[in-house]
C-alpha cells in the first residue's frame, strides 16, 4: 500500500514537470518570455553556400640576408672556445649573407563575379609575387588593386575566371553578442576549414590602430585564416577575420564587415582610401567631466579640446569646450565613434553635428575635409630607398598641422621594409626624419642628398622626432 502511495506521488511530480517543462530542472521563470535559440543541428548547409567563394591566398617576397635563419643570432651559438665554432663558420661562411625567398598563407573571400577579392592587408603586404588558390584548387595570378593599412583591409584582382561564386555582405551593426557564427579559412595552409562559435563580444579596442571596432569570437582562428569571412547562420559575411592572441584560446578577432563596405568600394574606385575630418582634439566625457559639464541621464558626447584654426569645424563655428553629442541625428557615446562616424562621411558632404555649449543645444553644418593620414595607400606603391629598406614622403600642410611642425621640418616615414636594415635599426611607419649626420633635412632632395655623401660601410645618424616619445637617434650601416 506504501509502495503504491509512493508511485502515485512519483506519477503526480512527472504530470506537474510536463505542465510545467523547467519548474524541476531549474531553468529560469525568465525563459517563458525569452526565445533561447539552440545549438543548430549542424552547419553543412552554410559551409556549402560561402566555401566555394573562399579562397587560399599564397604570397612570396625577397627578404634580404642570412640564408639558414643564421642571420638570427647575433653572436656565435657556442661558447667561443667550442669547437664546433669552426665548423659553423665554415659552413655557414661566417657573416656572408644573402637573399631568399620568404612565403606566407592567408585567406580572402570573393565579393563579385569580376574577380575582386578582399583579405588583410599583411597577408599580402610587400609580397613580390601573389598567387590565388580556389575551392576546386585551380590557381591564378592576382594582382594588388589597393589596400588600408589603417584598417588592415586590402583589394586584390584575378584575371580570367569565369562563372565565379562570390559572398553577399551581411550587417555587423545587427550582429548580437552570443549569436552563432562561422570562420571559414586556410589554417596553417590546410584545405578550407569551417569552424563555428558565437561573438563573445563587439566594440573591442585591442590597440591596433585608430579605427579599432573589433568583433570578438571563440570562433576558432588560426594562422591563416587571415582575411577569410566571419559569416552569420544566414551566410552572409559580418567580419573579415584578422587576428588573434598569442598564447589566447577562443580569443580572435575580425573586422566588422560595415567598416569595410566603404573602404572596398574607395579601394576598387580609387585604389586608395580617403576619410572624413574636421579638425578637432576630443576626450571622452565621464565621471567628474561629466558632472563639471553638467551633463546628467543618458546623455553621452565627446568633448571638444581644442580645433584646429582653418578646418572644417573651426569654420563652422564649433569651438573648444563644445561637447559633441550627435552626428546626423545619431548619439555619439565615445571619441571611437566620433572618430569612425567621421572618417566614414564622404569628403565633401555637409554633416549636421549637434553640441552641447553652456547647457544648451546646438547644430552646426559642417564641410567635412579629409583626413591627413600619416601614409597614403598611393604612398605605399611607390619605391623604396633600396639601401636601407625605407621610405619617406614629403610632409604636408595637413601633417604639419598634426604634429605641430613646419613643412620644412624634415621628411616623414612612409613605410619600412620587412627585415631591412632600417626595420633592423628600429625606424618606424610615422617617424619624422629631422637631420641626418648632424645636418638639417628640410625636404625631400635634402634627404636624398644627405644620404648620398654617405659612404657604403659608413654610419648614419638620423635624429628623429616620433609621435608620444619625443627625439631619438637611430644608426644604420650603410
Amino acid at each position: 500500500m506504501k509502495l503504491i502511495k509512493r508511485l502515485s506521488a512519483y506519477a503526480v511530480i512527472i504530470v506537474m514537470a510536463g505542465i510545467m517543462p523547467g519548474l524541476f530542472i531549474g531553468t529560469p521563470a525568465l525563459s517563458q518570455n525569452i526565445e533561447t535559440k539552440m545549438i543548430p543541428a549542424n552547419f553543412d548547409l552554410l559551409a556549402a553556400k560561402v566555401s566555394p567563394a573562399v579562397v587560399n591566398i599564397r604570397t612570396e617576397k625577397t627578404v634580404s640576408g642570412g640564408g639558414f635563419g643564421m642571420q638570427r643570432y647575433k653572436r656565435r651559438p657556442f661558447d667561443k672556445n667550442d669547437p664546433f665554432n669552426n665548423f659553423f663558420e665554415n659552413f655557414f661562411g661566417g657573416e656572408q649573407r644573402r637573399n631568399f625567398k620568404q612565403r606566407s598563407l592567408g585567406s580572402g573571400f570573393i565579393i563579385n563575379k569580376e574577380g575582386y577579392i578582399v583579405t588583410n592587408n599583411h597577408v599580402i603586404s610587400d609580397a613580390d609575387k601573389i598567387t590565388v588558390v580556389l575551392a576546386d584548387e585551380e590557381e591564378f595570378d592576382a594582382k594588388i588593386i589597393g589596400r588600408d593599412i589603417y584598417t588592415d583591409i586590402a583589394l586584390i584582382k584575378i584575371n580570367n575566371a569565369k562563372d565565379l561564386p562570390y559572398v553577399e555582405m551581411g550587417d555587423s551593426d545587427a550582429l548580437k553578442v552570443g549569436e552563432w557564427v562561422v570562420a571559414i579559412g586556410n589554417p596553417f595552409g590546410l584545405a578550407q576549414t569551417v569552424t563555428a562559435g558565437i561573438v563573445s563580444a563587439k566594440g573591442r579596442v585591442i590597440g591596433s590602430g585608430p579605427y579599432d571596432d573589433f568583433i570578438q569570437t571563440d570562433a576558432s582562428i588560426n594562422p591563416g585564416n587571415s582575411g577569410g569571412p566571419l559569416i552569420n547562420m544566414q551566410g552572409k559575411v559580418i567580419g573579415i577575420n584578422t587576428m588573434i592572441i598569442a598564447g589566447g584560446q577562443g580569443i580572435g578577432f575580425a573586422i566588422p564587415v560595415n567598416l569595410s563596405k566603404g573602404i572596398i568600394k574607395q579601394l576598387q574606385s580609387n585604389g586608395d582610401v580617403t576619410r572624413g575630418w574636421i579638425g578637432v582634439t576630443i576626450q571622452e566625457v565621464k565621471g567628474e567631466i561629466a558632472q563639471y559639464y553638467g551633463i546628467k541621464g543618458d546623455t553621452k558626447g565627446v568633448l571638444v579640446l581644442d580645433v584646429v584654426s582653418g578646418d572644417p569645424a573651426d569654420k563652422a563655428g564649433i569651438k573648444a569646450k563644445d561637447i559633441i553629442i550627435a552626428i546626423n541625428g545619431k548619439a555619439i557615446t565615445s571619441s571611437r565613434e566620433l572618430t569612425n562616424r567621421i572618417a566614414n562621411i564622404g569628403v565633401g558632404e555637409i554633416a549636421k553635428i549637434k553640441i552641447l555649449r553652456d547647457g544648451k543645444k546646438q547644430v552646426f553644418k559642417v564641410k567635412i575635409g579629409e583626413r591627413p593620414d600619416l601614409i597614403a595607400s598611393s604612398d605605399l606603391r611607390q619605391k623604396r630607398d633600396d639601401e636601407l629598406g625605407i621610405h619617406v614622403v614629403k610632409i604636408t600642410p595637413q601633417i604639419a598641422r598634426r604634429f605641430n611642425i613646419r613643412e620644412d621640418a624634415g621628411v616623414i616615414v612612409a613605410d619600412v621594409k620587412s627585415e631591412s636594415k632600417g626595420d633592423k635599426a628600429g625606424i618606424i611607419n610615422g617617424d619624422i626624419i629631422i637631420e641626418i649626420n648632424r645636418k638639417e633635412i628640410n625636404g625631400l632632395k635634402a634627404f636624398k642628398h644627405a644620404l648620398n655623401n654617405v659612404k657604403k660601410g659608413q654610419m648614419v645618424s638620423f635624429l628623429i622626432q616620433r609621435m608620444h616619445t619625443g627625439l631619438i637617434v637611430v644608426h644604420i650601416k650603410k
